[in-house]
């Protein structure tokens, strides 16, 4: 069994993203990691997911993401994460913020979008604990967490899912910004690299956005995973 296990949002759009996110965690990774995809289309071919499409929804794991305690059968610890992330750090870190009273963790974030559009022209929307629920180190077998069942995911609200409303707010646990690292919000260390660096404007894989930080990083690993990788 391994030690950690990781679901990655995928978004049929952005694949080459979900790789570059997939690659780049477990090529730093000290720790015997597993990696899954959440697949939108997969959810709903077994009849788990049925919630109505949703206009703003900007991806199609906007929902999905809280299955993440479902799909590791409410055991142990599970970490999810955006597809738009390139990784710098070692995840066996994240494995020091594991604390049984806590039902999730994440980087406690006071972000408001400086744009009002976002990615490939999509709207950026704004709400409290905005991408808290991009990175979250969830404790599957917390009775908070596991109160995240199909039923409760297809009926609730966005805002009741992504402020963390299912937790008590003492049950959130914090993990330091340089895990979920806003490229084009978050302040540039002085020296060596963020652990996780998240595109949540947009990033590399859109032509549109190539003057970003770490594009040079980013774009190298895409050409290795996929030699006739070009932006879009």
């Amino acid at each position: 069994m391994a030690e950690l296990a990781v679901f990655i949002g995928w978004d049929s759009r952005e694949d080459i993203a979900y790789q570059v996110a997939k690659a780049t965690l477990l090529d730093k990774a000290s720790i015997d990691v597993e990696v899954h995809s959440i697949k939108l289309q997969e959810l709903v071919d077994r009849g788990v997911y049925t919630r109505e499409v949703d206009p703003l929804a900007s991806t199609e794991f906007t929902y999905s993401r809280f299955f993440t305690p479902w799909l590791a059968d409410y055991k142990g610890w599970a970490l999810f994460c955006d597809c738009d992330f390139l990784f710098f750090g070692d995840v066996a870190e994240l494995l020091r913020y594991k604390d049984d009273s806590k039902a999730v963790s994440c980087v406690h974030h006071d972000y408001t979008p400086k744009e009002g559009v976002k990615m490939d022209g999509k709207v950026q929307t704004n709400y409290p604990r905005k991408n808290w629920s991009s990175f979250m180190l969830f404790n599957c077998e917390h009775p908070s967490t596991r109160q995240l069942t199909p039923e409760l995911v297809n009926s609730q609200t966005g805002a009741y899912l992504h402020r963390l409303q299912w937790a008590k707010d003492s049950e959130i646990g914090e993990i330091p910004e340089e895990w979920n690292w806003l490229e084009g919000w978050s302040t540039k260390p002085s020296q060596g690299f963020p652990k996780g660096v998240h595109y949540t404007n947009g990033g590399p894989w859109f032509h549109n956005w190539q003057d970003v930080e770490y594009a040079d990083v980013w774009l190298e690993k895409a050409r290795a995973l996929d030699p006739q990788f070009a932006p879009v």
